[in-house]
């Protein structure tokens, strides 16, 4: 029987006598790889549910969809389930013969998010309001937009297309240009998992990203309109299908409806669990934790 220390003994009896429940050190450990935006939503909610109530272990990897992709199909690392968002990740894992089907569990919305601490807040707010417009406060020298890098990451990918939609929407032929600058800028490329945290301490003034991600941490936003905010299968054909980008190293960026996928993967080692996790997700339990972080309701069919 593995021995316990005596500090790891009187935190154990500490959680217990706050009420906290602990899964037995032999507990099953479910692995979940995760689009990095989803941590809040994942790591407190979604996740301790699912141990409690399964007496297992939950342990998470939040990163660029992409990134994960890739690492899971060259076997570099090994989850139960993968959670990504819009086709192409899920793609990836598919053709690696990891993943037979993959269903929608979520979506959400490209909004630009700006930090409280920001010295351009106000003239966020007033964009919010509709009397600046959001895009010029963008455009303003001296600010600092973060982003994550559009070869690993979704987010990263749709914060560009976006600015290129908004650019064809607004008429404003260099938008993409001004705000972004080159495609893979790294004074703007930060690790997905810290973006929000850098605007919440005001390291960076603002970002174009995912409603849900922004909401998850309490940060402001501006909307956009459904014809560049990438939330709407309906506009695909007429809009959204019009932005692309290619990125030096040749890799294609198109735009889609921003949908999150689960899927068990085929050399899960807790094959039930992670059916049972899927099944979480797509519950209403899962469903109300998810809009509670401010997620929307999935949209489309299982891929």
């Amino acid at each position: 029987m593995k021995k316990i220390s005596f500090p790891m003994h009187c935190l154990l009896l500490l959680l217990i006598s706050l009420g906290i429940a602990v899964p037995a050190a032999d507990a099953p450990v479910l692995r979940v790889a995760y689009a990095g935006s989803m941590g809040v939503v994942m790591d407190q909610s979604l996740g301790p549910a699912f141990a409690k109530a399964h007496d297992a272990r939950f342990e998470g990897v939040g990163q660029g969809s992409f990134a994960l992709a890739r690492l899971l199909a060259g076997r570099q690392m090994q989850a139960d389930v993968f959670v990504a968002i819009t086709p192409p990740p899920m793609k990836v894992v598919r053709d690696a013969g990891l993943a037979e089907r993959a269903v929608p569990v979520a979506s959400t919305r490209m909004v630009v998010i700006y930090g409280p601490k920001s010295r351009y807040a106000k003239d966020f707010e007033a964009a919010a309001k509709g009397s600046k417009t959001w895009y010029d406060v963008l455009r303003q020298p001296g600010l600092r937009i973060g982003r994550t890098d559009p070869a690993v990451d979704p987010q990263g990918a749709n914060a560009l297309l976006t600015l290129q939609l908004a650019g064809t929407y607004y008429h404003q032929p260099k938008l993409l240009e001004q705000v972004a600058g080159e495609l893979q800028n790294p004074q703007q490329i930060f690790a997905e998992p810290s973006l929000m945290s850098r605007l919440e301490a005001g390291q960076i003034d603002a970002a174009v990203g995912y409603a849900s991600a922004a909401f998850s941490h309490h940060l402001p936003t501006i909307d956009l309109p459904d014809e560049i905010n990438l939330a709407q299968p309906s506009m695909q054909d007429a809009w959204y299908a019009k932005a692309s980008l290619t990125l030096a190293d040749g890799k294609l960026l198109k735009a889609q409806p921003l949908v999150f996928y689960a899927a068990v993967l085929a050399d899960a080692k807790q094959p039930q669990l992670a059916a049972d996790f899927v099944r979480l997700l797509q519950s209403a339990e899962g469903q109300a934790m998810l809009r509670e972080r401010g997620y929307d309701p999935p949209h489309g069919e299982a891929l």
